[in-house]
C-alpha cells in the first residue's frame, strides 16, 4: 500500500495517500500481532499441515480483500464498500474483472492499486503452486502424479521441509525471477511509447495475466504494435511453468517437449489462422481482398487476440478491429470465451480449465480411436505416459464434470437475480476461467456491472476464488480422510 501512497503524494493527491498510508499500518499492526499469537507453536510437518496451508490459501483469497478494499473504497467515497471488495477479489485472483467501466473515475493511485493487488495475486499462486499443491497434488498435478504411492520419496522431502519452508524458499527461488520479468517488460513498453504509469500497470498486469489497464489495454496506449510484440512474448510464460521454472514435477522436462507448450502454441497457429480465412472470405464480398496492408494486420490482431485470451488474460490487440473493417463480419464472442476456458499452463497465473488436461484428453481420446483399430494393442511411452492416459485421462475428465457442475450452477443463480441468459453465460465463464474481460468482449455488449445486484456480484466472488483455487482443491478440504494425520 505504500507504493500507491507514495504515487498519491507525487500527484498531491493527500486524501488518497493517508487513505493507503494509515490501512498499511493497520495491516501491518494486524500481522505483528497474528505473528505473535502463532509464533510459539512449532511448525507442523504432516500432512495436516499441507491442508491447513490450502485453507489458509482458500481463506486468504476470501478475507485479504476485505482489508484491500478499504483504501479503495475510502478514496472512493461515491461507491458502495461490496463492489471495492468484489473489484479486490477480482484483482488478487487475477480475474480483471473491473466494476468501474470508464477509467477516469479512478485516479492513478488507485489504478496502480488494482494492477498491484493482481501482480501480489498472481506471484502468490506461482510460489503456492510448487508450495502447496504439488505436494497434495491438486491444481493440475494430478495428472502427472497417481497418487502419494507413486511419489513417496517426492512426498516425503516436501513434507520433511515443512510448509512455511517451502514457501519462504519457492518466494526466493521465484521472487527474482518475477520481478525481473515485470521490470524487462516494463522496460521494453516504455522504449516501444507506453507513459511510465501505462507501462508498470502493463508489464503488471501481463505476468499475472489480470489484463487489468488504466487505458484499456495495449489497443489504447501508445506503444502499438511493437508493444503488443512484447507483450506476446512475455505472455508465453503463462503456457507452461517449464518456460520459468523446473521447481515441480511437470516443469522437469524441456520445452520443446513440454505438452502444454506445444498445445498452447498450436492454438496460437491455427485458431488465428481459421479467423484469417473466415475474414479474408468475408472481404472478398466488399472487394478488400487485395488490400495486403489490412490482411498482414488482422492476421497479427488475431494471433496476439488469442495468446491473450487463451491465457486469460484479455487484451484484444489495437488491429482486431482491423479484422473487421477488412471483412465487414464480427468475431463472435463464443470462440473468446472457448480460449478462455481452456486456459494456460498448470501453476501459472493463468485461469481456465488448463493446457495440461485438455492434452489428457486428447491422448486418451486418440487411445481408445486406436483401440478400435488395434483391440489387442498395448499402450507405450513408459510409465509416466501410461499414468497420464489412465490416471491423467480419469482425474482431467472429474475437472470437466466439475467445471461444468459449477458453470451452470453459477449461470442458474445470476438467472435467479434477474441476469438474463446471455449475460449470466458471460460473466460465469469470465469469472470461472478467470478472465474478467471476457465482460466486455464476451456478448454482444458489455455487461453493466455495476448495475447488478449484491447477491450477484457475492455470486461471482465465490466463483472467481472457486476457479483460482480450482475445484478440486477446494473439495480436498471436505475430505476428512485428508485431516487424519
Amino acid at each position: 500500500m505504500l507504493v500507491p501512497a507514495g504515487l498519491a503524494l507525487g500527484v498531491e493527491d493527500f486524501s488518497t495517500a493517508r487513505h493507503f498510508f494509515y490501512t498499511a499500518l493497520l495491516g501491518t499492526a494486524l500481522a505483528v500481532m497474528i505473528g505473535l499469537a502463532r509464533g510459539a507453536r512449532p511448525e507442523e510437518t504432516t500432512g495436516r499441515a499441507d491442508l491447513l496451508a490450502l485453507l489458509s490459501l482458500f481463506a486468504a483469497f476470501l478475507v485479504l480483500p476485505l482489508l484491500l478494499a478499504v483504501p479503495f473504497a475510502e478514496s472512493l467515497p461515491n461507491t458502495h464498500f461490496i463492489n471495492a471488495y468484489v473489484e479486490m477479489v477480482s484483482s488478487f485472483t487475477t480475474t480483471g474483472m473491473t466494476f468501474f467501466d470508464d477509467p477516469r473515475r479512478l485516479n492513478a493511485p488507485l489504478h496502480l492499486w488494482r494492477a498491484q493487488v493482481a501482480w501480489m495475486g498472481g506471484f502468490m499462486i506461482w510460489v503456492c503452486a510448487a508450495a502447496v499443491m504439488a505436494p497434495l497434488s491438486l491444481g493440475g498435478f494430478e495428472i502427472t502424479a497417481a497418487g502419494r504411492d507413486e511419489t513417496t520419496t517426492r512426498m516425503a522431502r516436501f513434507q520433511r521441509a515443512g510448509v512455511m519452508r517451502r514457501v519462504i524458499r519457492g518466494a526466493i527461488q521465484l521472487g527474482p525471477i518475477y520481478v525481473g520479468l515485470t521490470f524487462a517488460l516494463c522496460v521494453l513498453l516504455l522504449i516501444a511509447g507506453d507513459r511510465p504509469l501505462v507501462a508498470l500497470m502493463h508489464a503488471m498486469a501481463t505476468m499475472s495475466t489480470s489484463g487489468i489497464s488504466p487505458v484499456g489495454g495495449p489497443s489504447h496506449s501508445g506503444s502499438g504494435v511493437l508493444g503488443e510484440v512484447f507483450i506476446a512474448l512475455f505472455l508465453l510464460f503463462a503456457l507452461s511453468r517449464v518456460a520459468f521454472s523446473s521447481d515441480t514435477v511437470t516443469a522437469r522436462i524441456g520445452l520443446h517437449k513440454d505438452p502444454e507448450f506445444r498445445v498452447g502454441l498450436s492454438l496460437v497457429a491455427v485458431v488465428p489462422l481459421l479467423l484469417f480465412l473466415r475474414h479474408w472470405i468475408g472481404a472478398f464480398d466488399v472487394q478488400a481482398a487485395d488490400d495486403l496492408g489490412l490482411g498482414f494486420g488482422a492476421l497479427w490482431g488475431a494471433v496476439f487476440t488469442v495468446l491473450s485470451f487463451l491465457t486469460t488474460t484479455g487484451w484484444e490487440s489495437q488491429q482486431w478491429q482491423t479484422a473487421q473493417d477488412w471483412s465487414g463480419l464480427t468475431t463472435p464472442g463464443m470462440v473468446l470465451m472457448g480460449l478462455s476456458m481452456i486456459g494456460g499452463g498448470v501453476a501459472t497465473t493463468a485461469g481456465g480449465v488448463k493446457l495440461l488436461r485438455v492434452y489428457t484428453l486428447y491422448l486418451q481420446g486418440r487411445r481408445e480411436m486406436d483401440r478400435l483399430v488395434h483391440p489387442s494393442s498395448v499402450s507405450g511411452s513408459g510409465i509416466t505416459g501410461r499414468r497420464i492416459r489412465r490416471h491423467g485421462a480419469f482425474q482431467a475428465w472429474v475437472f470437466f464434470m466439475l467445471f461444468a457442475i459449477v458453470l451452470a450452477s453459477s449461470m442458474t443463480l445470476l438467472a435467479l437475480f434477474g441476469i438474463n441468459f446471455e449475460e449470466a453465460t458471460v460473466l460465469s465463464v469470465a469469472a470461472l476461467a478467470n478472465a474478467g474481460q471476457l465482460t466486455v468482449t464476451g456478448g454482444a455488449e458489455p455487461v453493466a456491472l455495476l448495475e447488478l445486484s449484491s447477491a450477484a456480484k457475492l455470486t461471482l466472488c465465490a466463483v472467481m476464488i472457486m476457479g483460482r483455487l480450482e475445484l478440486l482443491a477446494i473439495l480436498a478440504l471436505f475430505n476428512p480422510d485428508l485431516w487424519r494425520d
